[in-house]
């Protein structure tokens, strides 16, 4: 009876183990393939060579990721091997974040808390959006931009507003997540309006990541997968999709046009999503100026953009 309640507990604990990994591996899967990682051949405690989804392999298309995953399944980490790319991580099958190898983020240190404390965005609301910065001596915010809750790549900025971001990391709007259900969307011109817009309530709010262009490019529009600077728009295509509504808050100076032209052009019912482009005509530097409560009446009271100029 011993012997036989011995075996019992002996297969159900290796049944409990057995289930476990399966669940990791659900887990692990799901989060490496948001990544765009392909992990099907993958050979647990072996590094595999797989194709690179930021670098794509290069000019030589090889596979140039070399990628390894543990032998219970619970964690992952990769490196690109293609020396224009260099992307790397790891993930953790039951941790929210991914780790990108370059990292190197800390918390805010006093002087940059006091610059967004002048700027009226609250600790709240930059610890929410994790709002960090870059570790060592220099004194360099850092803007995480997240997918599904996981850390995908940072945008960077110094005081004197030189900005740069992760080396082959996707494009993709900054506060992503904050709009996956929204069926109104506030697209901004940078983090810092998006923060100073959460501010005035409105936590459906992004940002594009790479600032403004000079002027409109073209009358043409250009198929998706040769629209380099707006490929943000393409990669967030199922969020945006399901808006009925879109506000545009870009600058008022001619870049700040340009970019709501370009972006009506591309969210423009008639063109891409199946809501309604508008634009608000003042600045969220108001939040600074007027308060909280003039920037909410300024979003509340946006008017329709003018597409037949966009045509």
């Amino acid at each position: 009876m011993l012997e036989y309640l011995f075996c019992y507990i002996g297969v159900a604990s290796l049944k409990r183990d057995e289930n476990k990994e399966v669940d990791n591996y659900a887990k692990l899967k799901e989060k490496v393939e948001n990544l765009g990682i392909c992990c099907n051949s993958v050979t647990p405690e072996e590094y595999t060579r797989l194709m690179c989804p930021k670098c794509k392999g290069g000019q030589l298309i090889e596979r140039s990721l070399s990628f390894h995953m543990s032998w219970k399944r619970n964690y992952a980490l990769w490196r690109c091997f293609n020396f224009e790319c260099g992307w790397a991580g790891q993930i953790l099958a039951h941790n929210s974040t991914a780790t990108m190898a370059s990292d190197g983020l800390e918390p805010l240190d006093d002087v940059l808390a006091a610059y967004f404390a002048k700027r009226m965005i609250s600790k709240d609301t930059l610890e929410r959006n994790h709002v960090m910065q870059m570790a060592g001596d220099q004194i360099i915010m850092a803007f995480t931009y997240r997918r599904n809750g996981m850390l995908i790549g940072c945008k960077y900025r110094t005081l004197e507003k030189r900005f740069w971001q992760e080396k082959g990391t996707d494009k993709v709007l900054y506060g992503l997540d904050d709009v996956r259900d929204a069926d109104e969307i506030i697209i901004v011109e940078g983090e810092v309006d998006k923060l100073s817009v959460e501010e005035a309530g409105f936590p459906n709010c992004v940002s594009v990541p790479n600032g403004a262009p000079q002027s409109i490019a073209s009358k043409e529009l250009i198929p998706p997968e040769e629209d380099i600077r707006f490929s943000y728009l393409w990669n967030c295509a199922e969020c945006l999709e399901k808006a009925s509504k879109i506000l545009l808050a870009t600058d008022g100076d001619l870049p700040g046009q340009a970019l709501a032209g370009e972006l009506a052009r591309r969210l423009g019912k008639e063109r891409y999503c199946p809501g309604t482009c508008c634009q608000i005509s003042v600045m969220v530097l108001v939040l600074v100026n007027l308060g909280s409560e003039a920037l909410k009446e300024a979003i509340e009271c946006a008017v329709p953009y003018e597409m037949q100029n966009l045509n």
